[in-house]
């Protein structure tokens, strides 16, 4: 039987106990837990629990799941953790559909505001080539708080505005051009829509839809809207490029943004050869700023 030792809050949530495992969970949603294994290892197959039921939105394939998490390598030793949100600072962003097969099977289909633990086996978590701090054939184990879900397309219903010659409209895709000639020498950033979420701080994490195109070439480069699926990066830190910290923190969530990036702003003398981006090219980013985190 699977027991389950939680907060307050969780038991007023209706966490309910079931299931072949031997194991407690403590802690309140949203906040770490505190993970007690019982002695020997794991049983076999994969084996999940809802230990608290939300009442947000439904999660389904092409979703963004932000979320809160921790992750144990399940062996009846030692149990070590290899992996947590809460290490990093910061929620993270798991893209339903393209998990570990275990992991995608314990989301899909819960409800943000759900904390949902996972006894993954090797066959449905990395498989033979698993990522650093875990071996081929270990079981993994996951405590997972379902923060918010992001579905594919989403968007800001925005108009659109220029900036130094660079156009975009209005509406939930944004197209971009950029003119002909020589961009401006410096940084250089507009609001075309405010919103009316929480202002962003250093640190969050925001989830985007965006656009990116290169100066020189008037060619986009790279645009989350052609796939549909958002992306959340943490901004105030460094994690992203000068000209995103600057542009973006402060903003509230339901914003539009456009900004041109001189390289001392973008990826400076490197450039981004895998993109086409030269150490000398400007570019011009359009963003819709969806929710932080």
């Amino acid at each position: 039987m699977l027991r389950t030792m939680t907060a307050l809050l969780l038991l007023a949530a209706g966490c309910t106990a079931a299931g072949p495992l031997d194991l407690w969970v403590d802690g309140a949603f949203g906040a770490r837990p505190q993970v007690v294994f019982p002695g020997g290892k794991p049983a076999r197959g994969l084996q999940v629990e809802e230990l608290a039921t939300g009442k947000g939105a439904r999660l389904g394939a092409g979703d963004v799941a932000i979320v809160q998490y921790t992750a144990h390598v399940w062996d009846g030793g030692r149990n070590r953790l290899v992996d947590s949100s809460f290490n990093r600072g910061a929620p993270a962003a798991f893209p339903v559909g393209a998990l570990v097969p275990g992991l995608d099977k314990a989301l899909r289909g819960r409800t943000v505001g759900s904390r949902v633990i996972a006894a993954i086996p090797p066959e449905d978590g990395f498989g033979p080539n698993p990522p650093r701090g875990v071996a081929p054939g270990e079981e993994l184990f996951y405590v997972v708080d379902i923060l918010g879900a992001h579905a594919k397309g989403v968007s800001v219903e925005a108009g659109g505005g220029t900036l130094a010659g660079v156009r975009v409209s209005g509406g939930p895709r944004p197209g971009l051009w950029v003119p002909e000639g020589p961009p401006p020498a410096g940084f250089v950033t507009k609001l075309l829509a405010e919103g009316q979420g929480r202002r962003t701080r250093a640190g969050q994490l925001v989830v985007t839809q965006y656009e990116g195109a290169v100066w020189s070439l008037r060619r986009v480069f790279e645009a989350t809207w052609a796939s549909g699926q958002p992306k959340a990066f943490r901004i105030g830190d460094g994690s992203v490029i000068k000209a995103w910290d600057k542009a973006l923190v402060g903003v509230p969530a339901g914003s539009r943004v456009l900004m041109i990036v001189p390289p001392s702003y973008g990826y400076g003398a490197a450039g981004l050869p895998a993109a086409g981006i030269k150490s000398s090219d400007t570019l011009v980013f359009v963003v819709d700023v969806i929710a932080a985190y």
